[in-house]
């Protein structure tokens, strides 16, 4: 599964609230499965206070200890290539 960061407001009143949250969904981003997976992580982690939010924005969390981004890096350990060297002067003239 991968992790998306989701940012939610609420309606403007005399308490406005907004912030973001992270929740983890097999679906891409964008896709009305994905917001549904967002909007129930957000009433799980803030309850009946959040019924009236609305998410703006779902964009997915680029993080260096994901394991399916890894790679091992080649090193190599051949010889290096002989470059020749130009002549300075042309052949034939003095």
């Amino acid at each position: 599964m991968k992790t998306y960061k989701a940012h939610y407001v609420s309606p403007a009143g005399a308490n406005p609230v907004n912030g973001t949250f992270e929740f983890e969904s097999e679906y891409n981003a964008g896709s009305k499965k994905n917001a549904t997976d967002a909007r129930i992580r957000m009433l799980e982690e803030f309850g009946n206070d959040a019924l009236s939010w609305q998410i703006d924005s779902i964009e997915l969390v680029s993080g260096a200890d994901d394991a399916s981004e890894y790679f091992q890096p080649q090193l190599d350990f051949r010889e290096p290539k002989k470059v020749r060297k130009r002549r300075t002067f042309e052949r034939g003239r003095i």
